[in-house]
């Protein structure tokens, strides 16, 4: 799981503008007739249009794409009933996700009352204003009530996620369990464990799709839910049966399916050793699960296990379903979403665990390609294919029940349209974290008194991808985290580069390297001495680290000089910048942002074939492109001709990816230009830009860095023969993160050659 100090949360909160989104107008509004046009007077027109023919307010305001994430904050996540406003954080995380997954807008609103009437006119007068309603934390009954009144009332989608959203997955989940079992949904018995608004709509959503009523013994904390049982509410009762069970421990006994939503250690292994053959087990309370899977694999080695955590096989994650069902709802603009809809995206989310996976999903499994089987029944949150096939599926479902206001006719076009809404490859960075996790490294964060630093090292531990180690006074550095409000974490190592142990082992080693140089003895002693760039070089290169990130407190050149002192190049390899640009069209690799002022055509060719391969090992298809000014010698000069002598160098090489050049950016990019040079051998966009000179490729990127709409990651140090990263002089704490990150990353991906 992830962990995180308080303080943590709170300045993530708050640091630069408060919360966590901001709405950006998506029309121009630089002159004054533009904001004519978009005010007074110029929208009396749309106006009017709209007060003719009400359905136009799709066509000419953000309607359509625009969902309402709301709560009267009377069952914030686990916390319980701690108000409307307290809920706020919340709601605006789901307005995040809206976002982040199915590029909709949403709108957070919290409701002040506790009173269900009044919550339903309040919703009932503004929710047309929306394209959908996202109901979220609200506590039952009322969660049931509001929903089906403002779905008798609105004529739009009205989803209260915590019902169905967790319903979908796990019964996605279920059937995929199911079918690898070999048993029918027609004759399994199930204990469900939890009756609120998650496990009684995860039981409705069951039986509609063919799970017999008498087959479900259903629990709440007063035990089994049986007719004729008093105080039961109407929406309990409707899932009580005639049995003499009456209790959880009775009722596990010969059971096929355990599905839990309500209490951490509930369920013992005695209960999982009764239950029937090949037992499926969804222990889904949060943060700790009914019974950890480890009692139940050492209980039971036949049983298929999901949770709703993130460290373990098989989550039950509400984010593989509530964006892409709302994308499908508003795109056909359903007026509701209805059964075979919620039918139809669990469908979708459990065939697509059985296709073989992307390269994404690879990545997010630390490398391993996971299979349909045990431990792989629900797809992974980072599957770009989601957007594609659920959405399509549920608006497929919409027109087929008659629900949708707009056909879609061409279903390949609009599955096309989906892909391109969303980067697939914008969650890479969450997939190195993800094999980080499984093989946790010991990273060196050098320049440990710096404030930026010991942020990041700190956050590096918090997220579970190692030991973090500050090089520095143990004293200045307790000081810096008392002044920041943070405690010394004892898994925390700090190492002070005038310890005489370990100042005598590293000068003893770089003395070797350098005595031919130039260097003394004394010279070396005084650089590991004064030098913690050279003591964390000396720690890597003979295993007393995994890897290490530096370089907040000097320029990228002086920082890798010192590491050179240390560490030579890979074999074969040369040493570049390579920065990665994360766009909404794509990712882009541009190289050599750092260190060859004007490369020749030998050091173009071996920076494009390492660009290949970390390309590759990130899960990308490498496509190069040389860049200049000028597109296949038109006008040609002598700036080009050593990017035509690279590409050639390629072709007797006879490398394994796609490369072309000499062109321009928008050739490299687009392929309208296909018609115009059709014997380019790109088969898509490049997303490999080997630039011509180190002063073209600094400015671009930092023109993308600064002009917006792109993340930059790195330049990430290629072609040294340790795993280290330097992080730029005005690096945030995240860039510093993620470079310590993905130098533990690649001590595992890279064959680095031995001592």
């Amino acid at each position: 799981m992830e962990k995180f100090t308080e303080k943590e949360a709170l300045d993530y909160h708050s640091q630069g503008k408060p919360g966590k989104i901001e709405i950006i107008a998506s029309k121009p509004m630089a002159t004054q007739r533009d904001l004519a046009l978009a005010y007074s007077p110029g929208v009396a027109v749309p106006v009017e249009a709209i007060a003719k023919d009400p359905s136009k307010v799709y066509d000419y305001t953000s309607k359509g794409n625009t969902v309402a994430v709301i709560s009267n904050g009377s069952a914030i996540l686990g916390l319980g009933n701690l108000g409307a406003l307290a809920s706020k954080p919340v709601m605006e995380g789901k307005a995040v996700l809206f976002k982040r997954f199915a590029d909709i807008d949403a709108i957070d609103i919290e409701i002040d009352s506790q009173n269900a009437e009044e919550i339903i006119n309040c919703i009932a007068k503004i929710g047309n204003s929306f394209g959908g309603i996202n109901l979220e934390d609200i506590a039952s009954p009322d969660c049931f009530i509001i929903e089906q009144e403002l779905k008798n009332k609105l004529k739009i989608p009205v989803f209260h996620d915590d019902q169905h959203g967790t319903a979908i997955i796990t019964v996605a989940g279920i059937l995929n369990a199911l079918e690898i079992v070999k048993k029918s949904i027609k004759k399994v018995k199930i204990v469900a464990n939890g009756a609120g608004a998650a496990g009684l709509s995860c039981i409705s959503l069951l039986k509609a799709m063919g799970l017999p009523d008498e087959n479900v013994v259903m629990l709440d904390r007063d035990g089994v839910i049986y007719k004729g049982r008093p105080k039961v509410d109407q929406f309990k009762s409707a899932h009580a049966i005639d049995t003499k069970l009456r209790t959880l421990e009775e009722a596990m006994k010969g059971a096929d399916i355990f599905l839990g939503l309500s209490a951490k250690n509930v369920v013992t292994p005695a209960m999982v050793k009764s239950m029937a053959k090949d037992p499926i087990i969804f222990a889904c309370a949060n943060p700790d699960p009914e019974i950890l899977p480890e009692l139940i694999e050492q209980t039971r080695s036949d049983a298929i296990i999901a949770t709703g955590r993130s460290d373990y096989p098989n989550q039950v994650n509400n984010v593989l379903g509530f964006p892409y069902i709302f994308r499908g709802a508003l795109d056909c603009r359903a007026k509701t979403i209805n059964e075979e809809m919620k039918i139809a995206a669990a469908k979708a989310i459990a065939d697509l665990a059985k296709e073989d996976v992307p390269d994404e999903v690879v990545a997010a499994y630390g490398g391993e390609r996971p299979k349909f089987g045990k431990n792989y029944i629900i797809p992974s949150p980072f599957d770009p294919r989601l957007i594609r096939n659920v959405s399509a599926a549920v608006a497929e479902a919409a027109i087929k029940s008659g629900v949708a206001q707009k056909k879609i006719e061409d279903f390949s076009a609009y599955k096309d349209s989906l892909a391109a809404r969303l980067d697939p490859s914008a969650g890479f960075l969450q997939n190195i974290y993800a094999q980080v996790r499984k093989k946790q490294k010991r990273v060196i964060f050098a320049e440990g008194e710096e404030e930026s630093m010991l942020r990041a090292a700190i956050d590096f531990k918090n997220n579970g991808l190692g030991t973090p180690i500050l090089i520095g006074s143990s004293e200045k550095i307790a000081q810096q985290l008392k002044d920041l409000g943070l405690t010394l974490d004892k898994s925390i190592e700090i190492h002070n580069s005038k310890d005489e142990k370990q100042r005598q082992k590293y000068t003893d080693h770089i003395y070797k390297r350098l005595q031919r140089k130039g260097f003394l003895k004394r010279d070396c002693d005084r650089l590991i001495r004064t030098n913690r760039i050279v003591f964390g070089s000396c720690m890597v290169d003979l295993g007393d680290a995994d890897a290490m990130v530096t370089g907040v407190t000097r320029t990228f050149s002086d920082t890798l000089e010192n590491i050179k002192y240390v560490i030579d190049e890979r074999p074969g390899e040369i040493i570049f910048g390579l920065t990665i640009a994360v766009t909404k069209k794509g990712t882009v690799f541009i190289a050599d942002t750092n260190v060859h002022e004007y490369p020749s055509a030998d050091n173009l060719a071996d920076i494009a074939i390492s660009s290949a391969r970390v390309a590759k090992i990130l899960g990308f298809t490498p496509r190069v492109a040389f860049l200049a000014h000028s597109t296949f010698g038109k006008p040609m000069s002598e700036r080009s001709v050593h990017l035509r002598e690279a590409r050639d160098l390629l072709e007797k090489r006879k490398v394994d990816f796609e490369f072309e050049g000499e062109m321009q950016p928008d050739v490299a990019l687009n392929q309208k230009f296909k018609t115009i040079y059709p014997f380019s051998k790109l088969s898509a966009p490049a997303n490999i830009l080997i630039m011509p000179a180190i002063h073209s490729a600094a400015i671009s990127t930092k023109l993308l860095k600064e002009l917006g709409g792109s993340t930059l990651i790195g330049p990430l140090l290629i072609g040294l023969n340790r795993p280290i990263e330097i992080a730029t002089l005005r690096s945030k704490v995240s860039d510093i993160f993620n470079m310590a990150a993905i130098a533990a990353f690649s001590t595992d991906v890279i064959k680095y050659k031995k001592n």
